[in-house]
């Protein structure tokens, strides 16, 4: 950062995230890569971090990779049928050794506490276990995938008792079924159960997709940084015929997605594993750098309350030293809060506007229409124009008018057409400012 006043920025404009994440479980899945990734060391610095910051982590991952090589060494091959790995007796006995290679690996490193270091007097407690009852995969379509397997149960009272003993619960892609026998899972299907049973904040998945930051146009693997349920669904239906199909890893975590989120998980996230301190830059900024996907949008639009005063003086002030909007005091706000309606975005406020009925007349004031800077040019304020115009019919009125200063060619271009003074009411005749100088402009809705 350039001036301590910079970093301040920062530190303020990330507070709210942590008082909203203390206490609230995520759950992040990762593949055998990532672990043998240059950033991996930096990934655990930032476990770390949000475990000290009071989040409730359960770390899933796997070790294909790493058994794949010890197969290929010993020259045997696995089948995989619709991207499901059919497990043999001997690759079992590899997919054992791999797993507990590198879930040591992954405990000698949260075990760290180097001075001067992210990691100096982290002592985070680790805790490991059979949580995961499975079961075989089973026979279909005349193939046996002997020790391929399935969740069948999450022991969800065992890991939640741990996470509140402040223990980072650290969970393998092996499952263990009660005739004794070991089942090699698939680390999403693990890390979406456990989720889910957990009835988790997120789930996150770190894997190769590029940063959303990077506005790659012509990379086949860019992802929209929201989807909702419903665009995800539709998104992997179309993928048949799409000429930049998404690779199966990325399809199977958008499925993994959905089941999540319409099954008590708030937000799945898809993340870049190769972006250092990705998953802070998706948690703790607001356009985040990976993929979201929720049950219903993030956008909502809802009457202003008198708690939200600040949060409007804030959009409003900047346009107002500008000349855009008349200006407006703290006590004014207040008094007029009711008028107000307000957009949000993933609980951020990005937009107002007011709207004052002249019922004698029948018409309405659009007044105070602000959108945030950093989401202008989004079409934020067509949708929240139209929210005014729907209220306007709603109250019985069929004509909408607005002072403008600056926006004169915008409110053109959505249906407004310029008037003369004569034409408003007297009550704002009378009230006219004749140093702004402002047009008229009406719709007939």
């Amino acid at each position: 950062m350039n001036t301590t006043a910079d970093f301040v920025a920062w530190f303020r404009s990330v507070a709210p995230y942590v008082n909203l994440f203390r206490g609230k479980v995520f759950v992040i899945g990762f593949g055998g890569e990532v672990v043998t990734d240059e950033n991996f060391v930096s990934f655990i610095h930032d476990i770390n971090l949000l475990a000290s910051l009071g989040v409730q982590l359960v770390l899933i991952h796997d070790a294909r990779p790493q058994m794949l090589l010890q197969l290929n060494k010993n020259q045997l091959n696995i089948k995989s049928v619709k991207g499901i790995d059919i497990i043999d007796n001997a690759a079992l006995q590899y997919a054992k050794e791999a797993m507990g290679l590198v879930h040591h690996e992954i405990l000698a490193l949260l075990s760290m506490g180097l001075p001067n270091s992210p990691m100096a007097n982290a002592a985070i407690q680790v805790a490991s276990g059979n949580f995961i009852t499975a079961c075989p995969f089973g026979i279909i379509d005349g193939i046996d995938y002997t020790y391929t397997g399935k969740v069948r149960k999450v022991n969800t009272p065992a890991i939640e008792a741990r996470l509140n003993q402040n223990n980072v619960i650290l969970i393998s892609s092996l499952g263990y079924s009660p005739t004794g026998e070991i089942f090699n899972l698939m680390m999403e299907d693990v890390a979406t159960q456990v989720a889910c049973a957990l009835h988790a904040e997120k789930l996150i998945f770190l894997l190769d997709l590029p940063d959303n930051n990077s506005h790659a146009q012509d990379n086949k693997t860019l992802l929209p940084r929201e989807l909702t349920v419903a665009q995800c669904k539709l998104l992997l239906k179309n993928q048949k015929n799409s000429e930049t199909e998404l690779p199966n890893g990325i399809q199977k975590k958008l499925s993994c997605a959905i089941n999540a989120c319409e099954n008590n998980v708030s937000r799945t996230h898809l993340i870049n594993r190769h972006t250092d301190g990705a998953i802070l830059k998706e948690l703790f900024t607001h356009f985040g750098i990976g993929c979201m996907v929720s049950q219903e949008t993030l956008e909502s639009f809802r009457h202003a309350q008198i708690d939200d005063v600040g949060a409007i003086l804030q959009l409003i002030e900047p346009l107002e030293a500008e000349g855009i909007l008349v200006r407006r005091n703290r006590e004014l706000l207040e008094i007029e809060i009711d008028r107000f309606i307000v957009f949000e975005h993933d609980g951020i406020m990005i937009g107002c506007a007011a709207l004052y009925p002249f019922p004698q007349e029948g018409i309405c004031e659009l007044a105070c229409l602000a959108i945030h800077p950093a989401y202008r040019n989004q079409g934020h304020g067509n949708h929240l124009l139209k929210t005014i115009e729907e209220m306007t019919v709603s109250q019985g009125h069929s004509k909408l008018f607005v002072l403008t200063t600056h926006a004169t060619h915008w409110f053109i271009e959505h249906g407004f057409k310029e008037a003369s003074l004569a034409d408003l009411p007297q009550l704002k005749q009378d009230l006219y400012n004749y140093k702004r100088k402002s047009k008229v402009f009406i719709k007939t809705l």
